[in-house]
């Protein structure tokens, strides 16, 4: 007698974990018109830019409808880098213009809030490192994709964890493991090796004087770390040399462009859809501020 025969468990949908300041800045600067509200008073590109760019996202380069976790960075992320090089970030500037984005975050969070959509943030966490927690939280084989433009995300790049850089072309936008070796001729896993050879000027992280990303791939050819240089002969000659008497240094890069994945979180992934975002227009009628 034949026994019956189990329906599979359904395919769990894809995790998109959004770098929420990242998404805002690119919303507010990189938008190609200004918004404002119908009597001109309220300027409104952020708002409207940040739900246009991520429902586009969601709805082209998504496959199926996901489940949305937007991450921000915390009030004082970023400290716990500072006190190991105060110069973090250091050179990026801090006037009204620069930070204009930051107008929008109230009326961000309340759009998310009115449509579903969980966000979260931790006062001295950077969204980085929230990510990076999250992901580890995610077990395997669930589709994880994390939407920023910002490549230190390229070190939790794996099978199933891809970037998605909506910046750049279609069809090019997805960085998984092969794009990230195409790209810079390193694996994922030694992403904070290079960048702390070549530098982050992103993040005020100079690197090795006199080293460029080609010698820096070349000495981490074969899967070697910076803790493989120091007992190899690569350090010995030419530009190498320069890592040699440096090293130390280097090591303290990359331990700061290292994302920790082991913070106390609030939120985790319930593994359920997001509801459908309406436009943009939509949205920002929603939250009265037309």
């Amino acid at each position: 007698m034949g026994g019956s025969v189990l329906p599979s468990a359904p395919e769990p949908c894809p995790l998109l974990l959004v770098d929420g300041h990242n998404l805002l800045w690119g919303a507010t600067f990189g938008f190609p018109a200004e918004i404002r509200s119908r009597d001109k008073t309220r300027l409104l590109t952020g708002v409207f830019a940040f739900f246009a760019l991520l429902r586009v996202a969601i709805r082209e380069d998504l496959n199926g409808q996901p489940e949305v976790l937007v991450v921000f960075d915390g009030q004082y992320g970023g400290s716990d880098r500072k006190e190991v090089d105060p110069t973090y970030k250091a050179q990026r500037p801090t006037d009204a213009a620069a930070l204009a984005p930051i107008q929008f975050l109230p009326d961000v969070k309340r759009g998310l809030d009115q449509h579903g959509i969980v966000w979260t943030e931790l006062d001295h966490a950077e969204a980085d490192d929230v990510i990076a927690t999250l992901v580890r939280l995610t077990p395997p084989p669930r589709e994880i994709v994390i939407m920023s433009r910002d490549r230190d995300y390229y070190q939790l790049v794996t099978d199933r964890v891809r970037v998605l850089n909506t910046k750049m072309h279609p069809g090019k936008r997805y960085i998984g493991p092969a794009d990230v070796f195409a790209r810079h001729q390193v694996t994922p896993a030694q992403w904070a090796d290079f960048r702390a050879l070549t530098g982050d000027p992103a993040d005020n992280i100079p690197g090795i004087h006199g080293i460029g990303a080609k010698t820096a791939a070349t000495l981490l050819a074969d899967g070697f770390t910076l803790d493989d240089l120091a007992s190899s002969d690569r350090l010995d000659t030419g530009r190498g040399r320069l890592v040699r008497v440096q090293l130390g240094l280097a090591r303290k890069w990359r331990d700061m462009i290292r994302l920790n994945h082991e913070l106390d979180v609030p939120v985790i992934p319930t593994g359920q859809r997001s509801q459908l975002l309406p436009t943009p227009a939509e949205i920002v009628e929603g939250l009265g501020l037309w």
